[in-house]
């Protein structure tokens, strides 16, 4: 995706509803990103209040809503950059061989 990187799952000034808004050409694409953001929630609670916002909306879709779910994604997508793994071993194997503690 070719977009602005997003550092927030959700604009909270953003009001969502069913109208002022053209309805979303496919809507059994909305719901199944819905669905696997919802299943994402499980390991990733910060887009869990996003996720629930777009879920009221999954049997009449509308372009904005879309748009705020592409912006979760952009979000996500963003932070997936920024995972840094690290891990630490005790490869001495202590330092006193008689006991094998340090």
């Amino acid at each position: 995706m070719a977009v602005k990187p997003s550092s927030t799952p959700y604009d909270t000034s953003l009001k969502l509803h069913n109208s002022d808004s053209l309805p979303y050409h496919d809507e059994l694409s909305f719901r199944s990103l819905i669905g696997g953001l919802l299943y994402l929630t499980l390991t990733r609670p910060d887009i869990a209040f996003a996720v629930q916002q777009l879920s009221q909306f999954v049997s009449k879709p509308r372009e904005m809503h879309f748009q705020a779910a592409t912006k979760i994604l952009t979000y996500l997508k963003e932070l997936s950059s920024q995972v840094k793994l690290s891990g630490f071993a005790d490869s001495d194997w202590s330092s006193c061989p008689t006991t094998r503690k340090s």
